[in-house]
């Protein structure tokens, strides 16, 4: 029979529905599937709720909750916006990314050498410049290599000051701004050249290269160029100190008194997803960067992006404390010209800071690794089936430790979703 106090705590709870699926990456997590209701028990964080599932009980990630009635909702995609635009081009219509972008030199600079090394077969031609924001990129072909035409393509409110820009710039026989999105704007011709700066997070978050590749397949003649041309993510193991002391060794006695009964809660909190912007010093890279993902903008079909699969393999350089992975990406340009030299924008350690930084993934737990153990595995980028902006990253990794190190050997698996 129920009791009263069990009646009570029932009433206290709230139902709420998964909006996809889960797996849980430690033992105080539920793995649930889209579509289950959960009890939610307590909201200790934003990010982490204590919820039950056929009388198991764990963490939830808030993220992946909705309640019933939204639930519902979302089955019917004419309801439910899978792709947030009023959210993502809201962000886009005011200045503060612009303004995060435009001061990104790095990035910036790459975009005008692109065009400045390129400016004499460029007078010629037809470009479409995707999501161009407030228009550098547009203003770079015009100021530099005077095309034909230029079609600056904005879904955002920004694209009203664009054409505001243009004018001022005294550009605007040369650059059309065109507002709305890359699948539903219609152009007089096809293009010579398709730029965009699409790249997010850990190279795909946001999934706006997949309006590129539409762009691509309905816009970019025979033969046409895409700039960038390639990607390519590249991941490192790596020890984190500051960061784990940050959020995980100050519990250890803080003031003098013992607060681990903390540290679950937050390696939940803080470890579980990953770490945005992200500045890895390159003295924090325990093996030589491997690229673990490769793309080909020519080929790139927007199928592909459901789910990407890479390998790595290092071997560990320095005994050290390894704390997680790091993933940066590369994008090249190539040339217009036969034997033309290719223009690249790298986001890792090694080049220019950029507003990307570096995505960390912490591990569970820190492990100790001496010199020359390896470490190898996979990592697998996956779509939201349902939010098409957002991802989960999965790395599967083993150690083995060298012939001097023979029982450092273990494995681990771990999810990161990836949410704005």
């Amino acid at each position: 029979m129920q009791t009263e106090k069990e009646d009570e705590d029932e009433a206290s709870c709230e139902e709420y529905v998964a909006r996809s699926d889960f797996t849980g990456s430690s033992t105080d997590q539920l793995s649930f599937s889209r579509g289950d209701r959960l009890l939610v028990h307590a909201k200790p964080s934003s990010e982490w709720w204590w919820a039950e599932l056929q009388g198991v009980i764990g963490y939830v990630p808030a993220s992946y909750m909705s309640q019933d009635a939204a639930g519902e909702e979302e089955e019917d995609p004419s309801i439910e916006d899978p792709w947030q635009d009023e959210e993502y081009f809201g962000n886009y219509g005011t200045l503060r990314l612009h303004l995060e972008m435009l001061s990104d030199k790095s990035r910036t600079e790459a975009y005008r050498q692109v065009i400045l090394s390129n400016s004499a077969s460029l007078s010629s031609k037809r470009v479409m410049d995707l999501g161009c924001g407030t228009g550098i990129i547009s203003l770079f072909c015009a100021q530099l290599a005077r095309p034909s035409m230029v079609y600056a393509v904005e879904a955002s409110s920004m694209a009203e000051y664009t054409r505001q820009l243009v004018k001022q710039n005294g550009y605007d026989e040369v650059v059309t701004v065109l507002q709305g999105r890359a699948e539903e704007i219609e152009l007089p011709e096809q293009v010579d050249v398709l730029v965009s700066e699409w790249m997010g997070n850990c190279l795909l978050f946001e999934f706006m290269v997949e309006s590129v590749l539409l762009a691509r397949d309905r816009w970019l003649r025979d033969g046409g160029t895409m700039w960038p041309s390639s990607a390519a993510l590249t991941f490192v193991p790596c020890q984190a100190d500051s960061y784990y002391a940050e959020k995980m060794a100050f519990w250890e006695r803080p003031y003098g008194l013992d607060f681990t009964p903390l540290q679950p809660l937050a390696q939940q909190e803080f470890f579980t997803k990953p770490k945005f912007s992200h500045i890895i010093e390159p003295c924090d890279c325990l093996a030589a960067p491997c690229d673990v993902i490769s793309l080909d903008m020519y080929t790139l079909q927007v199928g592909d992006l459901e789910e990407m699969k890479g390998q790595f393999h290092f071997c560990v350089e320095k005994s050290a404390v390894f704390h997680g992975f790091t993933a940066w990406f590369t994008v090249c340009f190539e040339s217009l010209e036969a034997g033309g030299a290719t223009v690249e924008l790298n986001t890792g350690p090694n080049s220019g800071p950029t507003h990307w930084k570096q995505t960390l993934f912490m591990l569970d737990r820190p492990v100790s690794v001496c010199a020359e153990d390896s470490i190898s595995g996979t990592i697998v980028l996956q779509r939201n089936p349902v939010w098409r902006r957002h991802m989960t990253v999965t790395l599967h990794w083993t150690i083995k430790g060298s012939t001097d190190n023979p029982d450092n050997s273990q494995a681990g698996t771990k999810s990161f979703p990836m949410w704005r």
